[in-house]
């Protein structure tokens, strides 16, 4: 009632006008009370406003410009998680296995880093700088600890192919011993090769272009592409392309890629003069041109491949059989790579015999160049395999050897990575990396604890990029196939699983051989959608008629 109030204080006196605005506030205040304490009813429907679409993005904008020192910490050390793990670093637990790790990794990463520009189509001294720089970018920016990026067969073998489309579109000879690369032809500022011009060169961004030149623009500008094409894929949040690339269908397409690697190298261990071959049918016609040309075979190619390959084989074998008695990795490419740069030399095995060799291989580093734009819209589409075989590779094998040593990942960020490991390098004459399944158990069971280990890598790369790298002149190109084709006796062995596969799971057996198949028989490109329309048509069909 309205004289409540004045019950309380008896010596207060109001006016009637003060006394009925006070009834009528508290009869409000009472109805207010009441309506917020009693509970909305359990079926009736709460209507809720919507923010206008405007409003909600200006927010979100004005949430994104914000600059506040927790929100740039936040993301550098996402961007870098080098700058969240490295002040943490416990030296004296981690360095030496790290060192170990990184010194051993850096000893096999040459010779393969020379051996794999075979299948990319460059000189050897851009599989150097693919090394080098790749290292350094994933020690800041990896978020696994034992992976190791950098040259990939399958990845050099998918640049070759393009690279040899393109040279022999603008018209350049594909033998490889039609220019004799040296001392006196090498320019440092990739101007025009001497040798190569005689023959044909070609203009591009301003300036005649030799057969170098325009080889290591063409890898250049592929990778650049594949690297924006990840990066794209990781601020797109589209990993999940990777659950279409089943178990199966990327084991049956390393597989069927190693048997094209092999077919491509052949021809090094037998030394004979014949042009990669284009298109579809890699593998038939290429093995019909060895035939018939193999009374052409150099005797010196062919005797110091059976050499080399004896050797490999077996430091690979001891090193399977002794494997817990071994603490480190037996350097035997380094120890082929050695004894046959030296007997090459003073055997004089290129003027006696007319062995193929290395060549030149320049000290130092290239300035950098902006890749070509022009080039870039004749590889784009070439370059979306490239991306999605060098992520997939990447972010399997980074979650593989996490979980095997106790620790997480960001796939997300493992394509940002990735993405970068492509595009910073192809400003410095670098081709397409990827994470290395062999370099990565290499550094799994040498001790590897950090990315230390790859900035070590790095450094023995260096070395060799300063002061060693002439030396590898009087390589023969027949060694450097020996060390490819050893490298793939882990893909090749694959055929051996076949029953296994079959009695374990039919579908997946069969999505196996189509892919392998396909790849090694019509392309590598036509390979990798085959596999993938096929492993989809698989997955279709076992959930449309699943057993009861």
């Amino acid at each position: 009632s309205t004289a409540d109030p004045i019950t309380h204080f008896p010596s207060l006196s109001l006016s009637p006008c003060c006394l009925l605005f006070l009834a009528k506030t508290m009869e409000e205040v009472t109805k207010v009370t009441e309506t917020t304490q009693a509970p909305p009813p359990l079926l009736e429907r709460q209507v809720r406003q919507r923010q206008p679409t405007v409003s909600v993005l200006k927010s979100k904008l004005k949430q994104g410009v914000t600059c506040s020192v927790p929100k740039v910490r936040s993301t550098l050390t996402g961007f870098f998680p080098v700058v969240r793990w490295l002040p943490k670093y416990k030296l004296q637990e981690y360095i030496w296995g790290d060192v170990m790790s990184g010194v051993i990794v850096g000893i096999i990463l040459v010779p393969q880093a020379i051996a794999y520009c075979l299948l990319a189509g460059v000189q050897p001294i851009y599989g150097l700088y693919t090394s080098f720089y790749a290292n350094i970018i994933y020690f800041l920016m990896g978020t696994s600890r034992h992976v190791s990026v950098g040259i990939f067969s399958l990845m050099g073998l998918m640049v070759g192919q393009v690279v040899d489309k393109e040279m022999f579109l603008a018209g350049f000879d594909l033998n490889e011993d039609s220019t004799v690369y040296g001392p006196d032809v090498f320019n440092a500022t990739l101007d025009t090769n001497l040798t190569a011009a005689k023959l044909h060169s070609v203009e591009l961004m301003g300036q005649q272009c030799g057969r170098e030149c325009y080889s290591i623009s063409i890898a250049a500008a592929l990778t650049f592409l594949a690297g924006v094409y990840q990066v794209l894929m990781a601020v797109f949040q589209l990993g999940f392309v990777s659950v279409y690339l089943s178990a199966p269908m990327l084991d049956g397409f390393a597989t069927g890629a190693s048997f094209t690697i092999l077919t491509v190298q052949a021809k090094y261990l037998l030394g004979l003069k014949i042009p990669r071959r284009q298109g579809y049918g890699t593998v038939v016609v290429t093995w019909i041109n060895i035939f018939a040309n193999i009374n052409e075979t150099n005797l010196c190619d062919l005797i110091t491949s059976a050499i080399c390959i004896s050797v490999l084989v077996a430091g690979k074998e001891i090193q399977e059989r002794c494997k817990d008695r071994l603490k480190i990795p037996l350097p035997t490419e380094l120890i082929v790579v050695a004894g046959a740069t030296l007997a090459s030399h003073f055997g004089e095995l290129n003027s006696r015999y007319s062995s193929s060799v290395s060549g030149h291989i320049p000290t130092g580093f290239i300035p950098p160049q902006v890749p070509s734009f022009f080039l870039m819209s004749r590889v784009a589409l070439d370059a979306i395999p490239l991306a999605v075989i060098s992520f997939a590779f990447t972010v399997s094998l980074s979650e593989m050897f996490a979980k095997k040593n106790g620790y997480s990942v960001r796939p997300n960020q493992e394509m940002l990575a990735i993405g970068f490991c492509n595009i910073i390098p192809s400003f410095f004459h670098c081709f397409t990396t990827s994470a290395a399944l062999a370099k990565t158990m290499v550094k799994d069971s040498t001790g590897c604890q950090t990315q230390v280990s790859s900035l070590i890598s790095a450094v023995v790369v260096l070395l060799v990029l300063l002061f060693f790298a002439p030396y590898f002149y009087a390589l023969q190109k027949c060694v450097l196939a020996c060390i490819i084709i050893v490298s793939l006796r882990g893909a090749l062995r694959k055929f051996k699983d076949v029953p296994e596969k079959w009695r374990a799971s039919r579908n997946d057996a069969i999505v196996w051989l189509v892919t392998m198949s396909a790849t090694a028989l019509i392309s590598v490109e036509l390979g990798l959608l085959v596999g993938i329309v096929f492993s989809m048509i698989c997955v279709i069909f076992k959930t449309q008629n699943p057993k009861v």
